[in-house]
């Protein structure tokens, strides 16, 4: 297994070394909004980097925080336009957020080496005529809506993307991690004791998957 450490040459000032630490963005998402947890380490030892708020809709845009629901009010020619740029807005402003964030971790020599999204259920959507009539499926398309917006941003900026369902995640942690899974497990739901609130179930989620996707990068 490779070491999370690695060196890069700089031609700066002769031939400085600077070491980068590799490191995995987490998100979970909500209407409008998401948590994004950005981790290095691996399963002996952990640090939680950057946590940010990220808001993906823009304030102005009547209807953007819940592009369905609105979508509902609409004829159906109307309704598809809207959500379709509601989509186009919102991947910019996600593109912009996480753009800011990886230079932020750049600065502080870390390397992306993946992302997680965490997903619901995962079961397929019908057509959006069948969504807009039903108020339950009209929740599930908004957060498909949102987790895609982020999938898309994170793409667009070169970076590779594991969506993890969430009830999955408990799972894939064990497989990562095997006999340390316990372990990592309990560092990131106490981490909120060092590092201070907010330590949501959002910010532990999203900074388990984060790590998966990191010790799956060692491999």
């Amino acid at each position: 297994m490779k070491s999370w450490l690695e060196l890069v040459h700089w031609p700066l000032e002769g031939e400085r070394c600077m070491i980068m630490k590799r490191a995995a963005l987490g998100f979970r998402m909500h209407s409008g909004w998401g948590v994004l947890v950005g981790v290095t380490g691996d399963s002996h030892s952990s640090e939680i980097v950057i946590r940010k708020r990220i808001v993906v809709t823009d304030p102005t845009m009547r209807g953007a925080k819940q592009p369905y629901h609105h979508a509902a009010s609409l004829r159906v020619r109307e309704s598809e336009s809207h959500i379709a740029s509601c989509a186009v807005v919102s991947e910019r402003i996600a593109w912009a957020a996480i753009e800011q964030v990886l230079r932020e971790l750049d600065e502080r020599k870390c390397r992306i080496e993946g992302t997680a999204v965490l997903l619901a259920s995962g079961r397929p959507l019908p057509a959006l005529a069948k969504i807009l009539a039903s108020h339950p499926l009209i929740h599930t398309a908004e957060g498909v809506f949102f987790r895609t917006v982020i999938q898309n941003a994170c793409e667009r900026l070169n970076m590779y993307v594991e969506a993890i369902p969430e009830r999955d995640l408990e799972r894939r942690a064990k497989a990562t991690f095997g006999t340390s899974a316990d372990r990592v497990q309990r560092r990131i739901a106490t981490a909120g004791s060092s590092i201070g609130p907010p330590w949501t179930k959002d910010h532990k989620a999203a900074a388990l998957a984060a790590l998966v996707v990191l010790e799956r990068s060692f491999q």
